[in-house]
This record gives C-alpha cells, structure tokens and sequence, in this order.
C-alpha cells in the first residue's frame, strides 16, 4: 500500500509550521518599514562635470534639479537638454540600486519583485 502523508488523521508534509509563519510576518513587516524609509532618502547624481545636478527621492521622484549658469547655453540647447537627462537616470539608477540591494539584503537574496 501507497503512503499517503497521512498520519493519524494530519497531514505531515510541507507545511508552514508557527514558528515559519511568525518569520515570514517579520520579514513581511521588516520589508514595509525599509521600503517606507527608503522612500524618504534622497539619491543625487551630476554630470557634465558638476554643471547639472538631480535629486531624486526614493519614490522615484525628481525633487531638485540644479544647473550651474556656465552650462546655459542659448547655441547649444541640446547639450543641456542630455546632461539633465544623464544627470536624472543616474540618480534614479542609484536609488533603484541602493533600494534593491537594501530589499536583498533583507529576504536573504530572494527576488520578490521589489
């Protein structure tokens, strides 16, 4: 006769004991409040060799954007036009960066889609 799992009317195999559950609702509680104060950092990056600067929160938001004088230029509009575009993704890519390897550290490397 086949084993079932099935022993005195429970069922032995697989399941989340309480200790399991209390972990997972730990991780799940310690996750919110990194998340929350990751969104209240700000993520800055320059370019252009300091003539533009971009300050991004952590909710992915351009909160300041800084432009050295020197680096208007009414001739050459575009060049400005690609060193706040530089200067933006870089901050955003730093706090997409920070903000994963944070959440990585915490669910021990496991991908959840943060």
């Amino acid at each position: 006769m086949a084993k079932s799992g099935f022993r005195g009317g429970g069922y032995t195999g697989g399941g989340m004991n309480a200790n399991m559950i209390k972990q997972a609702q730990k991780m799940q509680a310690d996750l919110v409040k990194m998340q929350s104060e990751m969104e209240e950092k700000t993520y800055s990056a320059q370019s252009g060799g300091g003539a533009v600067t971009a300050v991004v929160s952590g909710k992915r938001e351009l909160v300041e954007l800084v432009i050295e004088p020197d680096a208007v230029d009414p001739e050459d509009v575009e060049l400005l036009q690609d060193l706040i575009i530089a200067a933006v993704n870089e901050a955003l890519r730093k706090a997409q960066t920070t903000m994963s390897d944070s959440m990585s550290k915490l669910t021990g490397g496991l991908n959840l889609g943060f």
